[in-house]
């Protein structure tokens, strides 16, 4: 048994993109794929003491059509400095900001990457071990795809062996499942219902914010509101 799970590159994710990978014995992160924008590519969402609030990379665009997310750049550095103040000023008298502000002000510091999917990589990778995720991380990039949506699809979940494909509830809108069957791949969608409550900040509750919120008020015991620990997505 081998279960795969593929997603576009996204920035600080949110708690279910982490039972993707933590379910997963293999993510891919699909960035060969045209840059969205106003998406969850370059941007996330934190609690504050006003509500919900986006960080967001900017980011340059070029051409009518757009570009890859794997060729989308940072249109400047001033975001990093910018996007960890915010985090300061509005988690740091959290419980557990202290266990992962010194791993997290390197990212945003101490590097100058302007290669959007491989920031990304970076902080998903850091946000894994502190969650203790194993899952093996590979881009679409290494796969050879013959286009076509379910198709592309299809062909990372065979090079890769799998026996089982974990892809989000919206999926059920656009894969051709007939495709997954031909190739004796299972296919299993997520359900994102019935996360528990934390000790969030800045009530009302919202589900739906970067990862690191749930680590800066739970700390180590963030998987215990997650379902990667237990195969529950």
């Amino acid at each position: 048994m081998k279960k795969v799970s593929i997603c576009q590159s996204n920035y600080i994710p949110w708690k279910g993109y982490f039972d993707l990978i933590g379910c997963a014995d293999e993510f891919v992160i699909y960035d060969h794929v045209q840059f969205t924008r106003n998406d969850w590519r370059n941007r996330n969402k934190i609690k504050t003491p006003r509500g919900p609030s986006w960080l967001t990379i900017p980011v340059l665009h070029k051409g009518k059509f757009g570009q890859s997310i794997e060729n989308t750049k940072t249109a400047n550095q001033n975001w990093r400095k910018k996007h960890w103040k915010t985090l300061e000023i509005n988690y740091g008298k959290a419980p557990c900001f202290d266990l992962y502000a010194d791993t997290l002000k390197a990212l945003y510091l101490g590097d100058s990457d302007e290669n959007l999917s491989d920031i990304n990589y970076k902080f998903i990778t850091a946000i894994c071990g502190f969650l203790e995720i194993g899952t093996r991380l590979t881009f679409s990039r290494e796969f050879t795809l013959p286009g076509g949506q379910t198709e592309n699809l299809v062909a990372i979940c065979s090079q890769l062996g799998a026996t089982e494909y974990i892809t989000g509830p919206s999926a059920r809108n656009y894969l051709n499942e007939e495709r997954f069957r031909e190739r004796n791949i299972k296919i299993r969608y997520a359900d994102y219902s019935e996360y528990k409550e934390y000790g969030q900040l800045y009530p009302p509750f919202e589900h739906s914010v970067s990862i690191l919120d749930l680590l800066f008020c739970q700390g180590t015991d963030a998987p215990e509101y997650m379902k990667f620990r237990y195969d529950e997505l």
